[in-house]
């Protein structure tokens, strides 16, 4: 128990909890606009795209080419690139506020993607069935698409948050805040390993309740 206690010895555990929350904050609020933006983004990727109901090979392309640019670049450098257009938005860099533009520039396009294949799983025949009908196109999006893709949406979200947990890991690099900045001034700068053993735990516990809640939503708008 000794021998416990003395690796633990650097723990402060009201910074831990603190670092946590404001990962929490960092992760749910880049995650609330990444599906705000890249819902629209996507079914407006699927709409547009070849053979399907508003076929615009150009602005496909278009979008396709900005979205997988966004893809491409390591989140790592588009945090430093970012720097001014988020100081400009926030009024800082640094800290929670200042990590925010850049997580939800990061993942809103990778989100996209996924919706987009999970919009392409929904049976073609229930669009045309809806068509038939006279639905307009806010009707067949609305009540046929959004819901027939919900499983495919849910599970998308559920890896876009993971994937921003380890985002807003790497945002401690520039002084962003959470368990990843812990980490790194810490556990990696100041050779502080039970520090670093501990932010590595929280993050795992974390990405384990993202995925146990994912995986249940899904298998709940999933059809019988």
């Amino acid at each position: 128990m000794d021998v416990l206690l003395s690796f633990f010895a650097n723990i402060d555990w009201s910074e831990i909890w603190l670092a946590t929350g404001d990962t929490m904050t960092m992760l749910f609020g880049s995650l609330f606009f990444t599906v705000v933006l890249g819902l629209p983004l996507g079914v407006l990727l699927f709409l547009t795209s070849p053979r399907q109901l508003f076929e615009q090979k150009s602005l496909y392309a278009f979008l396709s080419l900005i979205v997988n640019i966004l893809r491409s670049l390591p989140f790592i450098i588009l945090l430093i690139v970012m720097i001014p257009f988020t100081v400009l938005l926030t009024g800082t860099s640094l800290g929670v506020a200042g990590a925010i533009p850049p997580l939800v520039v990061g993942a809103t396009p990778f989100f996209a993607r996924l919706v987009e294949t999970a919009l392409r799983e929904v049976d073609r025949g229930i669009i045309e069935a809806t068509q038939s009908m006279g639905a307009t196109t806010r009707q067949i999006i609305t009540n046929a698409l959004l819901p027939e893709a919900r499983p495919g949406i849910f599970a998308a979200i559920t890896v876009t948050a993971i994937t921003l947990v380890s985002y807003t890991a790497m945002a401690g690099v520039v002084g962003a805040g959470g368990l990843g900045d812990l980490a790194i001034r810490f556990g990696y700068q100041r050779f502080q390993t039970d520090v670093m053993v501990v932010t590595v735990v929280m993050l795992l516990i974390l990405v384990q309740i993202l995925q146990t809640v994912g995986d249940k939503l899904v298998v709940h708008f999933s059809r019988k």
